[in-house]
């Protein structure tokens, strides 16, 4: 995999930082960023758009778990229904993330080039997220209160390790 400059990334960050305070308004996108092609079929642009969405699917169906846990009655059935669907929007989400889809490509996102850096690590994380959800999946359907407590703690903790290194700050 090709390594990315942190000097090209900082000076990229503060081009943009510069631009953003200059009061002229944002820089003109290029309309040919994220235009490439990848061997998955998708554009650049696509695919960033698509783990997007796969994230803020996850998000969605966090949300309504952890609200559920926080009300005074949790509705067991919409905990385990949001539980349900986790598996199924994180499929593939090793793929997530080829070669060409960070800054560098021009497309917006929060994901830092580090991920490319260090693949091993980076799908070591994404691996233990992927076995976290499948257990909250379980706990889930227990019907166990507890055991979805526990679940969605580790869950959020492989969240938290991820973003903690590879995800510009929220």
């Amino acid at each position: 995999m090709a390594l990315h400059s942190r000097s090209v990334w900082l000076g990229a960050v503060a081009a943009l930082a510069l631009t953003a305070c200059s009061g002229g308004g944002e820089a003109p996108a290029d309309p040919d960023a994220g235009s490439e092609m990848l061997s998955n079929g998708l554009t650049v642009k696509a695919q960033i758009e698509a783990r997007q969405e796969g994230f803020k699917s996850v998000g969605g169906e966090f949300k309504t778990i952890n609200d559920q846990l926080r009300s005074g009655a949790p509705d067991m059935a919409a905990i385990q229904s949001a539980a349900a669907e986790l598996p199924g929007i994180i499929e593939g989400a090793g793929e997530w993330f080829p070669e060409g889809t960070g800054p560098e490509s021009g497309v917006e996102t929060e994901a830092l080039p580090i991920i490319w850096e260090e693949p091993e690590d980076f799908e070591a994380k994404v691996s233990d997220f992927v076995v976290a959800i499948e257990a909250l999946d379980a706990a889930a359907q227990t019907g166990e209160l507890s055991a979805i407590q526990a679940a969605v703690q580790a869950t959020g903790g492989t969240c938290k390790a991820c973003h903690d290194k590879y995800r510009l700050d929220d």
